[in-house]
């Protein structure tokens, strides 16, 4: 795996992780621990686990003898994601491609994957590797975001780059909102070999208590402000501070109300 949108590195993950977090990743992070958990796994695998937010929920819902591993692209993703535990928490970090998993045949319980599909260059072999890795009567796990419409944070930033860089618009705040069509993850789940398919959406209104940060997220935590350098026309405070702006006057702020919305994934190795 080797695009410039998937590229987490440098001091992207600490704001990854700080800016947008809390605002857009936390309160799904709960909600797939929980799912994960139901399943009563002995072994789980999260891919494009990030900086551990999904993870440490993971290992706090699942029961302590459940082995667990977090895999990433991205090695600075993950050492923000170390950070989060200890010695017993026994948590098993590895840097991975989720189309080339370096783990042998039936070897998981569940599989898990929170807002990592739309990174994957071939979505279809990274969802015949979790098959793979999965043992039978095994759980894939999954979410993606929905349109950007229904998360319409993600159309404020769109619109502001495509206003200060007309000619050249950066293009990154179109890559996670990329797999909201429901029927080509379903038809490639279903010829990866995956039964017992669920699918369900999560819409949530979120509050957020500090704007500036999130603003600073969505420049800084991505690969947005490096695509923003590489052009003539503004810097990435520019466009973070008219981001900001946008924000406010669209959710209010102290706290300011955002709605949100994903679609998760549910399957079966049977």
């Amino acid at each position: 795996m080797n695009t410039d949108s998937a590229r987490f590195v440098g001091d992207i993950p600490q704001h990854y992780d700080t800016g947008m977090g809390p605002i857009i990743f936390a309160d799904y992070a709960a909600e797939t621990a929980r799912r994960a958990a139901a399943f009563r796994p002995g072994r789980v695998l999260e891919i494009a686990a990030g900086t551990g937010i999904v993870t440490r929920r993971l290992r706090d819902a699942l029961p302590s003898g459940v082995s667990l591993t977090a895999t990433d692209f991205n090695a600075p993703m993950l050492e923000i994601a170390r950070k989060k535990f200890g010695s017993a928490d026994q948590i098993d970090f590895q840097t991975a491609d989720a189309t080339q998993l370096p783990f042998a045949a039936d070897s998981f319980d569940a599989v898990v994957c929170q807002f990592g599909l739309m990174f994957f260059p071939d979505k279809d072999k990274a969802h015949r590797e979790a098959y793979r890795v999965l043992a039978h009567g095994g759980a894939y796990l999954l979410s993606v975001w929905d349109r950007m419409d229904y998360n319409p944070y993600s159309l404020i930033a769109h619109e502001v780059v495509g206003r200060l860089f007309p000619a050249d618009p950066p293009q990154f705040y179109t890559v996670p909102f990329s797999c909201a069509p429901i029927d080509p993850i379903k038809e490639s789940l279903i010829d990866a070999g995956f039964s017992d398919i669920t699918i369900s959406v999560l819409r949530l209104e979120k509050e957020i208590y500090d704007t500036a940060a999130f603003a600073r997220g969505l420049v800084y935590g991505n690969p947005a402000a490096e695509q923003i350098r590489s052009r003539q026309g503004a810097e990435p405070q520019q466009v973070l501070e008219a981001i900001l702006q946008e924000i406010r006057r669209a959710f209010g702020d102290k706290p300011a109300r955002m709605p949100l919305q994903a679609i998760i994934f549910s399957a079966r190795k049977l």
